[in-house]
């Protein structure tokens, strides 16, 4: 059954399918669109409304990313967010400058003419902000609803055309009433109706499947962690027997993983081979130190041996990987986005490439995965497993690979989530991991002077990863932590907490 979507256009925005999905949240269907594609097709798709998203660019400039003219005599509600607005200031007959005082992070918004869009909302609150760039004069029809210290027009309106920008981003979980405002303006301006569940999305996706794989074979990508797991319990479904499950031990993996990863995978009735080709990968990243060589190696050599493994399955033509939006995003697959790393399902496969990629879940985030793993009856004891990199502990070693540094960082990583579990912050924190750095440090250990490797502990909280926060432990928890690892994993002398947030800071450290 077809439903009518909020489009949300894309403008380059690293959050605009953080938007999208804010919609989604709140029951109503949303796709992304860019901001060049022809008005026909935008039609087509009978949106309840458009919503703008943020972006890198000014409106000013001469290769500013704007939408056809003709968009505005639709007919059609618009929201425009950050750059959004800017752009309906823009090409509406207003002004748009660069700002004396630039604006990022936490601000005051006061709403000065009450309006549909702030029911429920008081007349102050917390939003989040991200712009250098501000509207200077307000176009014919426009009026001001809300002000901030640096922006005399945080929250404009034509409430003829019902046309609303905000300055700021209330799809981020910094924005207080965030929610509240999206939900405002789908229901109260634009008059959609509810017509999106995440069961909507299973029922929809196994059909998507079925007829994209037809009579071929799939074989899975399956590394353990929630992503790839969930994946394949939802192709399973859709193929049967046509799914073949790899589990590939890259030598890479942390402390009697392998052997955990394949228990859980078989009681899930998944049909499975473990196969280990870790002096492969580890004879291949010898020598290699930069992150993004490593990601690349990491990820050519995991599609070689699938295809390895694939000519052994008649019929195989689809590789399933468990691909998240936020690893598109930060591969640069959004058009317009910067390239933050490469990650080994997206950015690291080989320019030629005999099977074809199968990534249901592409556009999501973890948690809606972790839903969509509840709904299919998949043990929480697995879908609380934090996140681990494609990559495993190539990228948590900073600099060259070798057995001895694996070793050191598997010994210490496990003390890490050991006492985590044990003492009730596993499942408090989004993800949480030891780093081995390039580096060693003088120390004393029984009136003997040492010089040994640093360990850096990193805790985050998060709700999608695409933002994260450090998380705050006890003194107590840290400080045994540390006694333990120095005392237990020799060849450390020291042990640091990582307190930087992302952004500036990516979750992991490569």
């Amino acid at each position: 059954m077809r439903k009518r979507p909020i489009l949300v256009v894309n403008f380059g925005s690293q959050y605009v399918q953080l938007i999208a999905r804010r919609v989604r949240e709140l029951g109503v269907y949303s796709e992304i669109v860019h901001w060049d594609t022809p008005l026909e097709e935008l039609l087509e798709k009978e949106p309840y409304g458009f919503i703008f998203s943020g972006g890198p660019a000014s409106v000013y400039t001469e290769d500013a990313p704007l939408p056809p003219p003709e968009i505005y005599d639709l007919g059609i509600p618009i929201l425009g967010i950050c750059y959004g607005l800017q752009v309906l200031a823009h090409q509406l007959g207003g002004k748009v400058e660069k700002s004396d005082r630039q604006e990022y992070g936490r601000a005051r918004l006061r709403i000065v003419k009450r309006d549909a869009v702030f029911e429920g909302i008081p007349d102050e609150f917390d939003v989040w902000m991200s712009h250098a760039d501000r509207v200077s004069l307000l176009p014919p029809g426009f009026e001001t609803l809300a002000i901030s210290d640096n922006s005399p027009h945080a929250v404009i309106a034509d409430r003829s055309r019902k046309f609303y920008g905000f300055q700021f981003h209330p799809e981020v979980v910094h924005t207080s009433y965030g929610k509240e405002l999206l939900a405002n303006f789908i229901y109260k301006i634009c008059g959609a109706q509810r017509n999106w569940e995440m069961g909507d999305f299973i029922s929809e996706k196994i059909e998507e499947i079925r007829k994209t794989v037809g009579n071929s074979h799939v074989i899975a990508a399956l590394s353990g962690g929630v992503d790839s797991t969930v994946a394949s319990v939802l192709v399973h479904k859709a193929v049967g027997d046509r799914l073949h499950c790899f589990f590939i031990d890259h030598g890479l993996l942390r402390l009697g993983e392998r052997e955990e990863v394949e228990s859980y995978l078989r009681s899930l009735g998944l049909p499975l081979q473990v196969v280990d080709a870790s002096r492969l990968f580890l004879t291949r990243l010898k020598g290699v130190e930069d992150p993004e060589e490593k990601r690349r190696i990491v990820g050519n050599t995991f599609i070689e041996v699938f295809e390895r493994e694939a000519k052994k399955v008649e019929g195989a033509e689809f590789l399933l990987q468990g691909t998240l939006y936020p690893d598109v995003v930060e591969s640069a697959g959004i058009k317009g986005s910067a390239k933050i790393k490469t990650h080994h399902n997206v950015g690291g496969l080989p320019e030629r490439m005999h099977l074809k990629l199968l990534e249901p879940f592409r556009e999501l985030f973890k948690d809606e995965v972790r839903q969509i793993g509840r709904l299919l009856r998949i043990p929480e004891e697995i879908l609380g497993r934090h996140p681990f990199p494609g990559p495993g502990l190539a990228i948590r070693i900073i600099g060259e690979v070798n057995e001895e540094d694996l070793n050191i960082l598997r010994r210490a990583d496990a003390i890490f989530i050991e006492e985590l579990k044990k003492q009730g912050f596993y499942n408090r924190v989004w993800q949480a991991f030891t780093v081995l750095l390039p580096i060693r440090s003088v120390g004393v250990m029984g009136d003997v002077r040492t010089y040994e490797k640093v360990i850096a502990l990193r805790a985050v909280e998060s709700t999608d990863g695409m933002t994260a926060d450090w998380y705050r432990f006890p003194p107590d928890f840290l400080d045994h932590v540390m006694r333990r690892i120095i005392n237990e994993v020799r060849g450390v002398g020291r042990v640091v907490y990582d307190i930087s947030s992302k952004p500036p800071s990516t979750i992991e450290w490569e």
